[in-house]
């Protein structure tokens, strides 16, 4: 099993590539993922990120972030929040390495490619390392699973929107150009 500094290492030999670890060290790696889905995951992390510039109490992170979990993966969601005084304790070299922390939010975006059950599995494995609130977005049948510690799995089919709230305050995802990707 690779150490998270040689795990680290192959990644940057292998930049081309979107590479995750689980927690008992099976390397994964994910093909590119198609345009659509692509357009998707820019919507999403351009309207969290506007958000967050608004709210100004932490900060987003697009899909080639690494994250070395307290379980011992290291995973990539689509978009994430970090609170900034998450961030403030990091060292420079910890900041250009895979953060070693937990995002306060994210979000995994299925693609055609993706198997829901995974994506599943990941989501509930981000909330057993302390994601606050984590939503599985499934634009083939319009459903938006959303995931909070201690909580049942809330299935919202066909959503116009949906609120981040309390975690994220005033932020406010509107769906229709995640289902209609408009191109």
């Amino acid at each position: 099993m690779l150490t998270k500094e040689k795990f680290f290492l192959f990644c940057q030999t292998h930049r081309e590539l979107r590479i995750e670890r689980t927690a008992s060290g099976k390397i994964i790696i994910m093909p590119p993922v198609d345009g659509e889905t692509g357009g998707r995951n820019a919507d999403l992390t351009t309207y969290l990120n506007i958000w967050a510039r608004i709210n100004k109490q932490g900060k987003v992170f697009g899909s080639s972030t690494g994250f070395d979990l307290p379980n011992g993966a290291t995973r990539s969601p689509d978009a994430a929040w970090v609170r900034g005084e998450q961030l403030a304790p990091l060292t420079a070299e910890q900041k250009r390495k895979f953060l070693p922390l937990c995002p306060v939010f994210v979000i995994e975006l299925r693609s055609a490619t993706d198997s829901l059950r995974a994506t599943q599995d990941k989501m509930v494995e981000w909330i057993a390392n302390g994601v606050a609130l984590g939503w599985l977005i499934d634009p083939a049948d319009r459903n938006v699973y959303v995931y909070r510690p201690g909580r049942p799995v809330e299935q919202l089919q066909n959503p116009t929107q949906i609120s981040g709230e309390p975690v994220l305050p005033g932020f406010v995802l509107e769906l229709n150009r995640i289902w209609e990707p408009g191109f």
